[in-house]
């Protein structure tokens, strides 16, 4: 009996002690974990040297900044300084070019086709061809290399399209997708942002309107959707690349009035990474009037301007360039708006 007894007693400290012995390596492998991520958030691992493959990049074709006006800046942001949140390196998108061939033009008169014009055009130039609606005095400007296009319509020549209210924002960009989606030229990454802005006619212009009752028309602007987590801005901010202004009109070819689309694709699957301007650089660069202004808003030559938020964006060209890059946006108050290249300035040649 003594030596069965000392057996169990034996038995029940092996199991004990095993049970306590996995628990403590359990335990310590959950501390372990915790501990290695604690420290990898603290001392994050450095990310590897940008690729820079594409060598020198070409400059960003920001629209032509007439402005004189000199103005200086105050950082006011919510992190209450620059941000912090800003890499070291970011990704440079590749944009094809598309290339003259003998079934451009065919192509180009298919689009307009499917648009509700007219495919007999009027050559303006080598590569802009004009074409007219059969119905109504509505005109395409086209280049059919490209496929960008203006469409335009005389409202003095004919104002039945305002005959009608224009739909809700919602309606009317659910029309615009599907004018474009119907000739094709709906591209899957133009899925950003969507804003309106109600219109109306006074005086031969179209103006701002207070509410959809006051309107005659609703402009819609498509913009492009985010790359790598980073907004896209236009070199107008508050108007996309792809916008049009739709009436409220039941026939078809009267709805789009008036239209711009100067998308350019962009492929996300051929990319290389840049290092980045610190943020005290980039605000540097703007208090050295270094900066696009894109927006002037309401202020004043001389005025004191306080900068409320900054941050990267991709800038969406509306010429043809070969890449899609990212941009440090400065916005302020008044309306104020500005841009400056984020890659550092030794990948841009003279």
């Amino acid at each position: 009996m003594t030596s069965l007894t000392r057996i169990a007693i034996t038995a029940r400290k092996t199991i004990r002690y095993g049970i306590f012995l996995i628990i403590f390596l359990i335990v310590g492998k959950i501390l372990l974990d915790t501990g290695i991520a604690i420290y990898k958030k603290i001392f994050p691992a450095p990310p590897p040297p940008p690729t820079v493959k594409y060598g020198t990049l070409t400059k960003i074709p920001f629209p032509v900044n007439n402005s004189t006006v000199k103005l200086s800046y105050t950082l006011e942001t919510p992190e209450g300084g620059l941000p912090t949140n800003i890499p070291t390196q970011a990704k440079v998108y590749f944009m094809p070019k598309s290339s003259p061939n003998l079934l451009s033009l065919d192509a180009a008169k298919s689009t307009a086709q499917a648009l509700g014009f007219g495919t007999s055009p009027q050559q303006i130039s080598d590569t802009i061809y004009l074409f007219n609606n059969p119905k109504f005095p509505a005109a395409l400007q086209m280049n059919i290399i490209t496929g960008t296009f203006s469409i335009s319509y005389n409202l003095a020549q004919d104002k039945s399209p305002l005959d009608r209210k224009p739909p809700i924002a919602e309606v009317a960009a659910s029309e615009l997708r599907s004018y474009l989606s119907g000739a094709g030229i709906l591209p899957p990454d133009l899925s950003g942002p969507t804003t309106s802005k109600y219109l109306k006619l006074t005086n031969g212009q179209l103006v701002s309107a207070l509410s959809l009752s006051e309107s005659d028309v609703v402009k819609v602007n498509l913009f492009r959707k985010d790359y790598d987590d980073l907004p896209s801005v236009t070199g107008t901010p508050d108007q996309a690349n792809v916008w049009a202004i739709v009436s409220g009109s039941a026939s078809r070819d009267q709805q789009i009035i008036a239209a711009e689309n100067h998308y350019y694709p962009v492929d996300e699957t051929q990319y290389s990474t840049y290092p980045i301007k610190t943020p005290e650089e980039a605000f540097a660069e703007l208090q050295n009037g270094q900066a696009f202004t894109a927006s002037l808003g309401l202020n004043k030559d001389g005025d004191n301007l306080k900068i409320r938020r900054m941050y990267l964006a991709y800038f969406d060209p509306e010429t043809v360039t070969e890449f899609y890059q990212p941009i440090y946006v400065f916005e302020g108050d008044n309306g104020f708006t500005a841009y400056l290249p984020a890659v550092t300035p030794t990948y841009y040649g003279q």
